[in-house]
């Protein structure tokens, strides 16, 4: 455990345990500060569907990459209760049973195993599982592979880069129905309407 220069970290309760970060964990939000004073916190989700904070009650946690730690590693948070409350989430913990406990636990970053993310319906996909997948228009034109994603409001775009000519080029393609013919995750390829030059 380290802690803040001239003051000592509390101890973690015994219900929150040193465990190993799972394989398919994903970052999913971080823990903004305690909410109230019965060891509720605040967490602010990454995405602007918290569905995966709601469908698990095994949260990973790792220290904030700054600031004061109370620990080092991954522990295994064991989530009792979790609702959104205006435009963030709010849950509580065994073990974090009071506002310092709480507050303890305040910069931590969440991770949940993609396994436990709810299934998605038809057309519909996480965001994460299209990072990495190759886009190829109609004509069999390698358009890249999808770097990121950005919400517009209505609408996703896909943000996906190739090399050409010793350059990055980037391009975004609006992810709806008119543009995206199919999305293949076995395959890892997405098959878009749209142009090199676009």
């Amino acid at each position: 455990m380290t802690a803040a220069p001239g003051r000592p970290a509390a101890p973690l309760p015994a219900e929150i345990e040193p465990a190993d970060l799972p394989a398919d964990a994903i970052e999913v939000g971080r823990i903004a500060d305690a909410w109230g004073i019965k060891g509720w916190f605040k967490v602010l989700p990454h995405s602007a569907d918290p569905q995966a904070l709601f469908s698990s009650t095994r949260w990973y946690l790792q220290p904030s990459e700054r600031g004061a730690k109370a620990f080092s590693g991954t522990v295994l948070l064991r989530v009792r209760e979790t609702k959104e409350h205006s435009d963030s989430v709010v849950a509580r913990a065994d073990g974090v049973d009071d506002r310092s406990a709480a507050e303890a636990l305040k910069g931590c970053r969440i991770f949940i195993p993609r396994t436990s993310f709810p299934t998605a319906g038809d057309d519909e996909y996480y965001w994460v599982d299209l990072l990495g997948l190759d886009v190829v228009n109609r004509e069999g034109v390698a358009l890249g592979q999808v770097k990121d994603l950005m919400s517009t409001g209505p609408q996703s775009v896909l943000v996906v880069v190739r090399e050409e000519e010793g350059k990055t080029v980037e391009c975004m393609i609006p992810f709806v129905a008119a543009y995206v013919d199919k999305v293949d995750l076995q395959a890892r390829r997405i098959a878009v309407d749209w142009q090199a030059d676009y």
